[in-house]
Protein backbone atom coordinates (compact mmCIF):
# COMPACT_ATOMS: atom_id res chain seq x y z
CA UNK A 1 0.00 0.00 0.00
CA UNK A 2 2.16 3.33 -1.31
CA UNK A 3 -1.32 5.42 -1.36
CA UNK A 4 -3.00 7.80 1.25
CA UNK A 5 -5.22 5.80 3.22
CA UNK A 6 -7.85 6.79 5.92
CA UNK A 7 -7.30 6.78 9.43
CA UNK A 8 -9.62 6.16 12.03
CA UNK A 9 -11.44 9.43 12.09
CA UNK A 10 -11.63 9.59 7.90
CA UNK A 11 -8.71 12.10 7.10
CA UNK A 12 -6.02 10.75 4.44
CA UNK A 13 -2.68 9.62 5.99
CA UNK A 14 0.37 8.33 5.14
CA UNK A 15 0.07 4.65 5.05
CA UNK A 16 2.59 3.80 7.45
CA UNK A 17 1.20 5.69 9.83
CA UNK A 18 -2.05 3.57 10.54
CA UNK A 19 -0.39 -0.04 12.01
CA UNK A 20 -0.85 1.29 15.39
CA UNK A 21 -1.75 4.72 17.69
CA UNK A 22 1.00 5.49 18.92
CA UNK A 23 2.49 6.14 14.92
CA UNK A 24 -0.74 7.87 14.04
CA UNK A 25 0.00 10.79 17.12
CA UNK A 26 3.47 10.80 15.92
CA UNK A 27 2.53 11.00 12.45
CA UNK A 28 0.20 13.34 12.63
CA UNK A 29 2.01 16.25 15.41
CA UNK A 30 5.68 15.39 14.80
CA UNK A 31 6.95 13.70 11.74
CA UNK A 32 8.19 15.74 9.12
CA UNK A 33 7.61 19.08 11.57
CA UNK A 34 10.80 21.60 11.76
CA UNK A 35 12.80 20.25 14.76
CA UNK A 36 15.50 23.10 16.28
CA UNK A 37 16.94 22.63 19.49
CA UNK A 38 20.20 20.98 20.48
CA UNK A 39 19.30 18.45 23.24
CA UNK A 40 16.03 17.80 20.75
CA UNK A 41 18.10 16.89 17.76
CA UNK A 42 20.36 15.18 19.61
CA UNK A 43 17.29 12.41 21.35
CA UNK A 44 15.89 12.20 17.23
CA UNK A 45 19.78 11.64 16.28
CA UNK A 46 19.99 9.19 19.03
CA UNK A 47 16.32 7.29 18.03
CA UNK A 48 16.95 6.78 14.92
CA UNK A 49 20.25 4.61 15.42
CA UNK A 50 18.60 2.56 17.67
CA UNK A 51 15.79 2.21 15.92
CA UNK A 52 18.37 1.02 13.14
CA UNK A 53 17.32 -2.95 11.98
CA UNK A 54 14.15 -2.59 14.60
CA UNK A 55 10.69 -1.38 13.84
CA UNK A 56 10.02 2.45 14.29
CA UNK A 57 6.87 1.63 16.80
CA UNK A 58 9.57 -0.31 19.21
CA UNK A 59 11.03 3.07 19.86
CA UNK A 60 7.76 4.67 19.85
CA UNK A 61 6.67 2.38 22.58
CA UNK A 62 9.93 3.02 24.52
CA UNK A 63 10.59 6.42 24.03
CA UNK A 64 9.70 8.07 27.88
CA UNK A 65 11.73 5.11 28.69
CA UNK A 66 14.46 6.02 26.76
CA UNK A 67 13.80 9.57 27.90
CA UNK A 68 14.53 8.48 31.62
CA UNK A 69 17.24 6.35 31.10
CA UNK A 70 19.48 8.90 29.41
CA UNK A 71 18.30 12.01 31.61
CA UNK A 72 16.25 13.68 29.08
CA UNK A 73 18.95 13.52 25.89
CA UNK A 74 20.54 16.10 28.05
CA UNK A 75 23.88 16.60 26.13
CA UNK A 76 26.23 17.36 29.61
CA UNK A 77 24.76 14.70 31.31
CA UNK A 78 24.92 11.96 28.70
CA UNK A 79 28.47 13.37 27.97
CA UNK A 80 29.10 12.57 32.03
CA UNK A 81 27.72 8.65 32.06
CA UNK A 82 30.28 5.91 32.94
CA UNK A 83 30.81 2.52 32.55
CA UNK A 84 28.16 2.47 35.43
CA UNK A 85 25.84 3.77 33.81
CA UNK A 86 26.42 1.43 30.82
CA UNK A 87 26.06 -1.14 32.89
CA UNK A 88 22.91 0.19 34.30
CA UNK A 89 21.66 0.37 30.70
CA UNK A 90 21.97 -2.39 29.93
CA UNK A 91 19.68 -3.95 32.29
CA UNK A 92 16.53 -1.55 31.30
CA UNK A 93 14.60 -3.70 30.03
CA UNK A 94 12.72 -0.33 29.13
CA UNK A 95 14.95 0.71 26.10
CA UNK A 96 17.01 -1.40 23.31
CA UNK A 97 19.62 -2.92 25.42
CA UNK A 98 21.83 -2.96 22.71
CA UNK A 99 25.58 -2.18 24.15
CA UNK A 100 26.90 -0.53 20.29
CA UNK A 101 23.92 1.71 20.41
CA UNK A 102 24.22 2.93 23.82
CA UNK A 103 27.70 3.00 23.87
CA UNK A 104 27.49 5.31 20.47
CA UNK A 105 24.83 7.38 22.38
CA UNK A 106 27.85 8.38 24.94
CA UNK A 107 29.65 8.86 22.27
CA UNK A 108 27.90 10.96 20.41
CA UNK A 109 26.97 13.20 23.48
CA UNK A 110 30.62 13.90 23.97
CA UNK A 111 31.19 14.24 19.83
CA UNK A 112 28.44 17.14 20.14
CA UNK A 113 29.30 18.95 23.62
CA UNK A 114 32.97 19.31 21.76
CA UNK A 115 31.36 20.74 18.34
CA UNK A 116 32.21 24.17 17.30
CA UNK A 117 28.44 24.70 16.33
CA UNK A 118 24.99 23.84 17.72
CA UNK A 119 24.26 20.28 16.18
CA UNK A 120 20.70 21.63 15.39
CA UNK A 121 22.26 23.86 12.73
CA UNK A 122 25.10 21.30 12.28
CA UNK A 123 22.14 19.10 10.84
CA UNK A 124 20.30 21.49 9.00
CA UNK A 125 22.72 22.98 6.84
CA UNK A 126 22.34 19.71 4.97
CA UNK A 127 18.36 20.25 4.37
CA UNK A 128 17.86 20.31 0.49
CA UNK A 129 15.81 22.78 -1.09
CA UNK A 130 11.89 22.48 -0.25
CA UNK A 131 10.66 20.40 -3.13
CA UNK A 132 6.63 18.48 -3.73
CA UNK A 133 5.64 16.45 -1.70
CA UNK A 134 5.55 13.08 -3.43
CA UNK A 135 1.78 11.39 -4.07
CA UNK A 136 3.12 7.43 -3.45
CA UNK A 137 5.11 6.02 -0.69
CA UNK A 138 7.10 4.16 -3.08
CA UNK A 139 9.08 6.97 -4.87
CA UNK A 140 9.90 8.12 -1.15
CA UNK A 141 14.24 7.67 -1.08
CA UNK A 142 16.02 6.03 1.68
CA UNK A 143 19.24 7.65 0.86
CA UNK A 144 19.64 10.77 -1.10
CA UNK A 145 22.88 12.72 -1.53
CA UNK A 146 21.95 15.21 1.38
CA UNK A 147 21.89 12.65 3.60
CA UNK A 148 24.97 10.89 2.45
CA UNK A 149 26.45 14.62 2.49
CA UNK A 150 25.33 14.38 5.95
CA UNK A 151 26.70 10.78 7.47
CA UNK A 152 29.76 11.66 5.77
CA UNK A 153 30.32 15.03 7.94
CA UNK A 154 29.48 13.63 11.40
CA UNK A 155 31.59 10.51 10.67
CA UNK A 156 34.40 13.17 9.93
CA UNK A 157 33.47 14.84 13.32
CA UNK A 158 33.19 11.22 14.57
CA UNK A 159 29.91 10.43 15.35
CA UNK A 160 29.39 6.92 15.16
CA UNK A 161 25.99 4.78 14.34
CA UNK A 162 24.98 7.29 11.40
CA UNK A 163 24.76 5.96 7.47
CA UNK A 164 22.88 7.59 4.71
CA UNK A 165 19.82 6.03 5.63
CA UNK A 166 19.87 6.75 9.74
CA UNK A 167 20.65 10.28 8.36
CA UNK A 168 17.95 10.34 5.58
CA UNK A 169 15.33 8.97 8.85
CA UNK A 170 16.09 12.18 10.63
CA UNK A 171 15.87 14.60 8.14
CA UNK A 172 12.44 13.21 7.60
CA UNK A 173 11.88 13.52 11.06
CA UNK A 174 12.86 16.47 12.31
CA UNK A 175 11.14 18.21 9.08
CA UNK A 176 14.32 18.78 7.18
CA UNK A 177 12.49 17.38 4.08
CA UNK A 178 8.62 17.04 4.04
CA UNK A 179 7.61 13.38 3.07
CA UNK A 180 3.90 13.40 3.69
CA UNK A 181 2.47 12.52 0.58
CA UNK A 182 0.15 15.29 -1.02
CA UNK A 183 -3.03 14.04 -0.38
CA UNK A 184 -2.07 13.28 3.61
CA UNK A 185 -4.17 15.63 5.51
CA UNK A 186 -0.86 17.54 7.63
CA UNK A 187 -0.42 20.86 6.39
CA UNK A 188 2.36 21.21 4.15
CA UNK A 189 5.03 23.15 5.51
CA UNK A 190 5.56 27.25 4.14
Amino acid sequence: MSEPQPGPDGRLRCPWSLGAPEYIEYHDTEWGQPLHGVDAMFERLCLEAFQSGLSWITILRKREAFRKAFAGFEIATVAAFTDADVARLLTDAGIVRNRAKIEACLHNARVVAALDEPLDELVWRFAPVSRARPHVTSVVPAVTPESTAMAKELKRRGFKFIGPTTAYALMQATGMVDDHLQECWVPARS
